[in-house]
């Protein structure tokens, strides 16, 4: 590689020194996020600041000077004063020189820290102590509503602490290592001088972590907080990883699936592990068993993202948090009864006339009595979800049961009751129309006529339109402010925002469910055109449609060549809904375009969709943790 050549011109007012490269110069930098970057093709800025105090949140920066370098060669210098708002404290004139009147017609930290985040940008940041140079910087971009990058920072401190012993120098401050490594220049406090000692020392640190086999970036963050040899030592797993978008698999001795992951660069993901980077105990525990690294090359990282999700599905590997049952999450649905109640199930499955409840009761059928056909409906039809987690099913089924009279009992109910049947307390309490006691006489008749009406406005919210169970719910709410009762106020909130987002999901799912293809694009930076072939909310295919080539022909190949995917159950999807949550995520996304799609997806005008900024406002209130109801 042929070395850059530079000279460096000053920019008065920024004082931002930028290298002038020369036509015939070649530079090649490696990406920051890659673990694996050779130092040599590093490029860091070493910075140090000058300020008025030792607090970021009271004190002010009154210099900054920094010098940018790559494989030994200077880049380019910044250095410019900066005006702290107020006179400089006579005692940091004594340390570093600077005095008010130097820095009074110097610029505002607001005009100089965007010019120093240019000079630094796709750099890896070193400083001196840098908790505190670092810290000041942070501090000073919350200030100016600056977005903070993120940043590589390599602190010399903690370097030298590793490298150089104790009873080779009686501390680690910039002065005695630049003395130490016979830097160029002699620190003095002022901040373009400390920043070209600390590239000496920076260089001269380098060079004895080298012979330790610290060659690269992820190497040097190690450096400084040791890795486990047991860990280290297996570094050599990572060697045949692909690039680019995939799944991998760690695998103990016996062939046991220990770990699924994914990652949009698996070559790089892989070596975190066996670096400072990952902190876990119960990872390192997994590398410490592991004896071998498989791993899935994807076209696209969705593509990798559901690999991953279907591959914890079927080995369920221990080191997985979300490895039990991820296809199981929960729905709110109504039943197939006579008397039909409300109860929380795991899946969708198609159901016949007057077949028992799928979520089970325990019930003998001799004890069923004569029961009437169900009324005709789709299969699976009225249920709402799937949810997160159970407590959020059950705080719907909760907000369902308070905002509608539909009966509770989990006993399986005959049409007609038998003489001598008892009802539970809700029936005197006046919440239950109490079919379980409803004879063949004219009362009876009008309490199964009044338990109907509720099971119908059950069904309506759950396929429909939920607005008149929110509005019960609703007025419910108002009530218990008028009452003060602010805590249970916040738990009909939260029921109402849980009742709202399993009825929005269950439309998506539907229309998801019922449609036998779908076809999206979504143009990649590079000019690429990822393709995307789903079917009943199943990913059935996925490929790239490479620059400069007709992307149909890409798409009629997906499709011709995609997972055949049976229908399933309406309103749930032939994948697991976490599948389904993704591509219905990454359908959503502003750049994907729809190509074709045998089923129009649409949202009820008076739907669920129609409630989520109450649902929002509820999520918002309930993470402030506040006990009052919603506005």
């Amino acid at each position: 590689m042929k070395a850059s050549t530079t000279s460096r011109t000053h920019h008065p007012g920024t004082g931002l020194r930028r290298p002038v490269v020369a036509p015939d110069a070649v530079g090649v930098q490696g990406a920051l996020d890659d673990l694996g970057t050779d130092l040599r093709d590093v490029t860091f800025v070493v910075v140090d600041l000058e300020t008025t105090g030792t607090a970021p949140a009271t004190d002010a920066i009154t210099e900054i000077g920094a010098v940018k370098v790559r494989g030994g060669e200077i880049l380019g210098e910044f250095q410019t004063l900066v005006y702290p708002g107020g006179p400089v404290p006579p005692q940091i004139t004594v340390l570093t020189g600077i005095t008010t009147a130097m820095v009074v017609d110097a610029p505002r930290i607001e005009a100089v820290l965007p010019a120093f985040l240019e000079f630094a940008h796709g750099a890896v940041l070193v400083a001196h102590n840098a908790r505190f140079d670092v810290g000041f910087l942070k501090a000073a971009a919350r200030a100016t509503d600056t977005p903070w990058p993120r940043f590589e920072v390599v602190d010399t401190v903690a370097l030298a602490r590793r490298v150089v012993p104790k009873d080779e120098v009686r501390n680690h401050r910039l002065g005695t290592l630049a003395q130490l490594f016979g830097a160029t220049t002699v620190p003095d406090h002022r901040a373009l001088s400390d920043a070209r000692a600390t590239v000496d020392v920076l260089h001269a640190l380098l060079g004895r972590l080298a012979p330790w086999g610290i060659t690269h970036l992820e190497d040097l963050a190690s450096a400084v907080d040791p890795v486990a040899p047991a860990v280290r030592a297996k570094r050599h797993l990572a060697d045949e990883m692909p690039r680019g978008p995939g799944v991998y698999m760690f695998h103990a001795p016996d062939g046991e699936v220990l770990y699924v992951g994914t990652s949009v660069d698996v070559r790089t993901r892989v070596r975190s592990y066996f670096t400072r980077a990952e902190t876990r105990r119960r990872m390192t525990e997994m590398v410490t068993i592991a004896e071998r690294v498989s791993a899935v090359p994807c076209a696209t990282r969705l593509e990798a993202q559901v690999r991953e999700l279907r591959l914890i599905a079927e080995h369920s590997p221990r080191y997985n948090r979300r490895s039990r049952f991820p296809e199981r999450m929960p729905w709110v649905r109504l039943t197939d009864e006579p008397h039909p109640r409300l109860s929380i199930v795991t899946q969708v499955v198609a159901e016949t006339e007057g077949a028992a409840d799928a979520a089970g009761t325990g019930v003998r059928a001799e004890d069923v009595g004569t029961v009437a056909p169900a009324a005709p409906r789709r299969e699976g039809a009225w249920h709402i979800g799937p949810f997160l987690s159970r407590r959020t099913a059950q705080a719907a089924l909760e907000g369902l049961q308070s905002a509608l009279d539909v009966r509770r009992c989990t006993r399986r109910l005959p049409l007609v009751a038998r003489p001598g049947a008892a009802a539970c307390p809700l029936l005197d309490l006046g919440r239950c129309a109490g079919p379980c006691v409803a004879g063949d006489d004219a009362d009876g008749r009008a309490s199964r006529a009044a338990h109907d009406a509720e099971v119908a406005a059950a069904r309506s919210a759950m396929s429909d339109d939920p607005g008149s169970v929110v509005e019960r719910m609703l007025a419910r709410i108002m009530r218990y402010a008028a009452e003060e009762r602010f805590e249970q106020a916040a738990v009909e909130r939260d029921r109402i925002a849980a009742v709202v987002e399993g009825a929005a999901r269950r439309e998506r799912f539907a229309q998801m469910a019922a449609c036998d293809e779908l076809v999206a694009a979504r143009a990649r930076d590079d000019g690429a055109w990822e393709v995307v072939v789903v079917r009943h909310g199943r990913l059935a295919a996925t490929a790239v449609a490479p620059v400069g080539t007709d992307p149909y022909l890409t798409i009629d190949a997906a499709t011709a060549t995609a997972e055949v995917v049976p229908p399933p159950v309406v309103p749930a999807t032939a994948a697991h809904p976490e599948e389904t949550l993704l591509l219905l995520d990454w359908l959503d996304s502003s750049d994907v375009r729809l190509v074709r799609t045998t089923h129009p997806f649409s949202c009820a005008v008076h739907g669920p969709g129609a409630y989520g900024a109450l649902a929002a406002q509820a999520r918002d209130a309930r993470g402030a943790g506040d006990g009052a109801p919603a506005d």
